[in-house]
C-alpha cells in the first residue's frame, strides 16, 4: 500500500517509502481496515511516518510496533 498519500512533502529515500508501505499495508491488514482513506489508516500510517523518523527504517519492526500499540491484545 502506498504511504505517499500520507507523507505531506516529507522525503525519504525510496528503501524507506517502500519498508513505510509495506509495514501500512501489514497494519492495515492484520487490523481489517479495508477503507484505505478512513481516519485511522491516517493515523496508523502518521504513526509509521514518526517511526521511520526516529530512525526505524525495518518493514517488520514498524509493523511490530505499530500493532503493539494499536492492536488490542
Amino acid at each position: 500500500m502506498p504511504i505517499t498519500p500520507f507523507l505531506r512533502g516529507q522525503v525519504f529515500e525510496a528503501e524507506i517509502v517502500a519498508a513505510m508501505g509495506a509495514a501500512l499495508a501489514a497494519v492495515c491488514d492484520a487490523l481489517g481496515l479495508l477503507d484505505r482513506t478512513d481516519k485511522f489508516t491516517e493515523v496508523v500510517a502518521e504513526r509509521i511516518i514518526d517511526l521511520a523518523q526516529q530512525g526505524i527504517h525495518d518493514a517488520t519492526a514498524l509493523t511490530a510496533m505499530v500493532l503493539k500499540e494499536f492492536k488490542p491484545d
